[in-house]
């Protein structure tokens, strides 16, 4: 399993990296570009969001057609493209441009189901946690570098650094990353709107729309609110952000561990949305510098509380042939997140205040909570595993109340199945009439 796990968990944290990175600091340094505004840094931190969203989906149609790796090459030279544009950009429209570019590049899906292809159900939490574990190395990673290069080199040298990381990758690619599994599946694919419309994977695309919305809403005023509202340093970001990072490894670690191992993913992914909520309340309530780091630090806490178990739940709800497609939508809904959530920040902010924005996403939150409720907890759903050579005929499962699918690999046979509508013993017997 580490094998494949370890080297796409790479690519898919550089990826990260290389949007974290600008995070902590482009809402201040943005601001210095020639024809720079309030609403265009939103526009600036929500755009490569928006090709993210526009491309996911068809990025992971053609990796179920044609193949995870050509796709992840091919998503890679194009963020390389734009990540040379941003670098050297001397006004907000070109960066804009090459922050478009990048987000064209859109793997993120493909890489998460090349992980799920890889690896058993039973195990592939542990697989998530590792993939989600560079995501949160990535992003912590990112929160220290980025004040620091940004300050001593301008913040060109971030484009420049994601850059020589995607190029990284693909050699990483080619050279690490074992060949690409095989699935034979009997049933024809769902169709894209009903897969849409797929209850757990709507709830899991809207959880994965507000985390990453509230995302670039907090990385829009955190430098902001602390520079210009309380007069700190730019250089002095990166102490704040340090602190947070602590407690948000904290977080992850629990999060990563109690989520699969105890089954409490959706417990997990409540207890984040009510740390949101605390953190924007902190941040609108805030009357000193000390009260508003309190919310940044719950926010780190509550966002890598998520990262660990999010893209492990949403690929339980997937069926095999169409992972490729459904983790699209869920990396797409996502990104639109984060679209929103910047262009949305930078509108409120210009023309009304923290307070009022805080407001309206805390709102937000609160919906996001009640409809939590209807998310079927994913350890619920089992996998049973039979031998090529066993000669049975699973097309006898075809009409039972609670098969989820049936398909099968370079390994063997698998049945996935609702363990409240139908038992192992159940599914054994109707197989061996």
């Amino acid at each position: 399993m580490l094998k494949s796990v370890l080297p796409l968990s790479f690519i898919i944290g550089s990826r990260f990296f290389g949007i974290f990175i600008i995070l902590p600091v482009i809402s201040v340094y943005a601001l210095e570009l020639n024809y720079s505004n309030e609403f265009l840094v939103g526009v600036l931190i929500g755009v490569y969001a928006l090709t993210q969203v526009i491309f996911q989906i068809p990025f992971g149609y053609i990796s179920d057609r044609f193949g995870r790796k050509i796709t992840l090459l091919f998503g890679l030279l194009i963020f390389i493209v734009g990540a040379l544009i941003c670098a050297n950009a001397t006004d907000i429209y070109t960066m804009i441009l090459g922050r478009f570019i990048q987000g064209a590049g859109a793997i993120g899906g493909v890489a998460t189901a090349m992980i799920s292809d890889s690896t058993k159900e039973e195990v592939r939490g542990k697989a998530m946690a590792i993939m989600g574990a560079f995501i949160g190395i990535s992003f912590a990673l990112s929160m220290l570098v980025a004040p620091v290069m940004s300050a001593k080199f301008g913040l060109s040298s971030l484009f420049y650094l994601s850059a020589a990381l995607s190029l990284f990758c693909i050699i990483l690619l080619y050279t690490a990353v074992p060949k690409e599994s095989k699935t034979w599946h009997e049933e024809e694919k769902t169709p894209f709107f009903k897969l849409l419309s797929n209850k757990n994977l709507f709830l899991m695309n809207t959880t994965n729309f507000m985390q990453k919305m509230l995302m670039s809403v907090a990385f829009f005023i955190i430098p902001i609110a602390l520079v210009h509202n309380f007069g700190g340093s730019k250089d002095e970001l990166w102490k704040i952000y340090a602190v947070s990072t602590v407690f948000g490894f904290i977080a992850m670690g629990l999060g990563g561990a109690m989520g699969e191992k105890r089954g409490l993913g959706k417990h997990l992914l409540i207890l984040g949305i009510v740390l949101f909520i605390a953190s924007y309340l902190f941040f609108a309530l805030a009357n000193s510098e000390i009260v508003f780091c309190i919310g940044v630090v719950l926010f780190f806490v509550g966002f890598n509380m998520h990262e660990p178990i999010m893209q492990s739940i949403a690929s339980k709800f997937a069926k095999a042939n169409e992972k490729g497609a459904a983790l699209g939508v869920f990396n797409s809904s996502g990104f639109m997140g984060s679209f929103i959530g910047g262009v949305g920040a930078g509108v409120l902010l210009k023309y009304f205040d923290l307070d009022v924005l805080c407001a309206v996403f805390i709102a937000l939150c609160i919906i996001w909570l009640v409809l939590l409720r209807w998310l079927d907890n994913p350890v619920i759903f089992k996998n049973l595993y039979f031998g090529l050579d066993q000669g049975l005929d699973f097309e006898l499962l075809k009409d039972e109340k609670g098969l989820i699918e049936y398909y099968k690999t370079s390994a063997n046979f698998v049945v996935k199945y609702n363990s409240t509508l139908i038992t192992e013993e159940r599914i054994r017997e109707i197989l061996k009439a």
